[in-house]
């Protein structure tokens, strides 16, 4: 009795063995998924932060240069000016320096549209305005980059 107690305990190992390697044979893994399932998920995953990865860096759209007309330095812009960016009358509200790197200055300049109340910021370097120029719109409580074409002053 003693000797088949011994042959069923192995005989149940090695049935599950034998049911383990069919398992790896067929791709199937502990939780069920197979390695086909697995790949679709990961797939999956790594599209959405790609995409999320654009939008962060908007880099979903095609960089397009703006294009600049003035009347005066941006430096001298003031409370009161107005700014026109894509056709759309704005006027200053405040011009100041955002963060001071040392050699360059962050400078913003806050807008607002008298028709509709909407706020707007024009961001740029003081060293490189041409290059670094971008252009927000407060959207609730954060200020949202938007893509414009034109901008003068």
């Amino acid at each position: 009795m003693v000797v088949k107690k011994k042959n069923k305990g192995k005989d149940k190992r090695i049935k599950k063995k034998i049911i383990d390697e069919e398992d790896e044979e067929n791709g199937e893994v502990e939780d069920g998924e197979s390695e086909e399932e697995i790949e679709n998920n990961i797939n999956n995953v790594e599209e959405s932060v790609k995409k999320l990865q654009d939008i962060l860096n908007d880099e979903s759209d095609i960089v397009v240069k703006v294009e600049i007309k003035t009347s005066k330095p941006i430096s001298a812009l003031k409370k009161g000016d107005n700014i026109k960016v894509d056709d759309e009358e704005l006027k200053v509200d405040a011009h100041y320096v955002l963060i001071d790197h040392g050699n360059t200055k962050e400078m913003t300049i806050e807008l607002f549209n008298p028709k509709t109340d909407k706020e707007y910021q024009l961001r740029y370097f003081s060293d490189q305005v041409e290059t670094s120029i971008e252009f927000y719109e407060l959207e609730e409580i954060l200020y949202v980059k938007k893509k414009i074409s034109r901008i003068e002053w």
